[in-house]
């Protein structure tokens, strides 16, 4: 299973830079960051649907780092909610892959985000009207790090602890730079792990490129017994498997591949020449 996965999260990082390319805007950088923890969700632990009708699975997901949308988008095409081809419309006007992910446009994404701080505060409602509702249904949030300095995370995370929110797990894409230089350059973030044990969160570390580890920590947290709502740490590169982007600031993003820099990333993602121009037939 996880050796389909490796697979599954090397096309879903080729579609979300090819779909970057094409907008001639995007933010490489955080989206090849999260792709692992995105496919590993998608397609081994939210549950199957059963009860939301319309929906594409019966927990709820929201990408509160909003500006990946482009991984989210490339992972939802590898489930068949969209087409491939409509990638190559990030980005364009009219096009329903918007920047950030719009709910009004894609009946698939649960909630509007990008104003950082607000997905993991919408995801935290969720899940205390799961609670009112005697719900099974777990609720899962991915965070940015650089997200972490906004005020409002905090607030949720007082706010879930309170509620002993046990069905809530929040995701932090902890790679280390956010959008002008490291974080610890700018608001540092550390010690991290103990800031959310005092705010009454179970804390796990993993390797957010560790596909099997992903799916240990995913799937124990969905059957967290305990009285409180846990985080998972995942401690990613950014740039992930694109040699020169890679731990490197600038590529956080808006930024605009050239055509060099797109073909030398779809090789560094182990796409052949041919296969580079097998994607403008899609």
């Amino acid at each position: 299973m996880s050796h389909q996965l490796d697979t599954l999260a090397s096309q879903i990082r080729k579609d979300a830079i090819w779909s970057i390319y094409h907008a001639k805007s995007g933010h490489p950088g955080g989206v090849l960051s999260c792709v692992d923890i995105l496919t590993v969700l998608f397609h081994d632990v939210l549950a199957p649907v059963e009860k939301r009708l319309g929906s594409y699975s019966d927990d709820f997901f929201i990408l509160s780092k909003g500006h990946a949308a482009p991984a989210l988008y490339a992972v939802a095409a590898s489930k068949g909610l969209c087409e491939r081809a409509q990638l190559k419309g990030l980005r364009k006007i009219d096009s329903s892959f918007q920047g950030h992910p719009d709910v009004t446009h894609l009946p698939w994404v649960e909630v509007s985000t990008g104003s950082l701080g607000q997905g993991i505060s919408v995801a935290t409602g969720i899940a205390k009207s799961q609670k009112l509702l005697n719900s099974a249904q777990h609720v899962f949030a991915l965070l940015g790090d650089g997200e972490m300095q906004e005020g409002q995370v905090w607030e949720a995370a007082m706010f879930a602890a309170h509620h002993k929110l046990n069905n809530l797990t929040a995701i932090v894409d902890y790679n280390k730079l956010q959008s002008d230089a490291r974080n610890d350059d700018i608001c540092a973030l550390e010690p991290l792990a103990d800031k959310w044990r005092a705010f009454g969160w179970q804390v796990v570390e993993v390797d957010g490129h560790d596909i099997d580890a992903l799916q240990q920590h995913l799937h124990a947290s969905k059957h967290n017994e305990t009285q409180s709502p846990m985080v998972i740490i995942a401690h990613t590169i950014k740039g992930k498997g694109v040699d020169f982007m890679e731990d490197i600031p600038l590529w956080h993003g808006s930024v605009t591949l050239t055509d060099k820099q797109y073909k030398d990333a779809m090789l560094a993602l182990g796409c052949s020449a041919q296969e580079i121009k097998e994607y403008e037939n899609v």
